[in-house]
């Protein structure tokens, strides 16, 4: 019929731009995500009597045409082929068209294999820019993006004007000691100066489209050397004078002061102890009944006075 012949003219079609492509030579099919694709199936003999089906082919094989029916709604069947409207990366992957269809030998069987690529823009990229650095010292500024298919390139701008891939091209004014790598999303700036103080932000880009990340600002500082130098005189000299206090007070004798004092408390006790023993005794002999005891008793009680404190 008319409908069909238009069918199969418009699927010879080569629709590769920002659609679906379906090439009559090739088993690769390419679309950008959230458009659509067709899968042809290329066997070469095809009738009114075979039988078709469409399989997903990956770690477990499912179907997505068996029995005459679709395994999906967003699918169309135009002839042999199928029409896979909104497009997903997880539609991404191999499929493979079987048609099967009798014969005199019997049961003949033929497949074609068609490989859908999703073609992915990429994701705001991740940007890493530091808020502060010193001049002099090994800044690296990091960009990535996860979700691009292709793979995306990266390109980062200084306060919105876009940096050179190779910096020796640029002004006299500008760092050339900064290495950007466009593959990995690095800005690396090998001696970074108060030149390089501005507002960063990185472009992830293919051939699917683009995508920006926030501009965030790095403050470049030279290094304070005079106040690093009268910190460190502050904390000698006060390391010097607490020197000097302790020698004074040892000089003064207030360490040893009161190591006398201590060892003449304990002096004393011990004084206390060799003159009331005997006392002590005395009583204890003179309790039990002892003569020795009662005229040592006497002779203390008369003669020795102890001291008190």
């Amino acid at each position: 019929s008319v409908l069909i012949l238009l069918i199969k003219t418009y699927l010879r079609l080569d629709h590769k731009a920002y659609g679906f492509s379906a090439p009559k030579d090739q088993q690769v099919v390419t679309a950008v995500e959230y458009q659509e694709a067709i899968l042809a199936c290329k066997t070469p003999k095809k009738t009114v009597s075979s039988r078709l089906e469409w399989k997903k082919l990956g770690r477990s094989v499912s179907f997505v045409y068996y029995q005459q029916t679709l395994q999906g709604k967003k699918l169309e069947m135009i002839d042999f082929n199928i029409r896979i409207k909104n497009v997903t990366r997880s539609d991404a992957g191999k499929y493979r068209c079987e048609v099967s269809a009798p014969s005199e030998q019997g049961q003949n069987l033929e497949e074609d294999t068609v490989t859908l690529e999703v073609l992915v823009a990429p994701a705001v990229p991740s940007c890493e820019v530091p808020s502060s650095a010193l001049s002099g010292t090994v800044v690296e500024l990091r960009c990535q993006d996860k979700e691009g298919n292709p793979a995306p390139e990266y390109t980062w701008f200084k306060d919105g004007i876009r940096l050179l891939e190779n910096p020796r091209l640029g002004s006299q004014s500008t760092n050339s000691s900064y290495t950007m790598n466009t593959k990995t999303g690095t800005l690396q700036f090998n001696t970074v100066s108060k030149l390089d103080t501005g507002e960063y932000s990185c472009e992830a880009r293919n051939s699917v489209g683009y995508r920006r990340c926030p501009g965030k600002r790095m403050q470049v500082d030279d290094l304070n050397i005079s106040g690093i130098i009268a910190a460190v005189v502050v904390v000698a000299l006060v390391i010097s004078v607490c020197g000097l206090g302790v020698c004074y007070a040892q000089r003064k004798g207030y360490f040893s002061s009161k190591k006398s004092n201590s060892s003449s408390k304990a002096t004393t006790m011990s004084e206390n102890v060799s003159i009331f023993k005997p006392v002590i005794l005395a009583l204890w002999e003179a309790e039990t009944g002892g003569s020795r005891g009662q005229e040592m008793a006497t002779i203390l009680a008369n003669t020795v006075k102890p001291r008190l404190y």
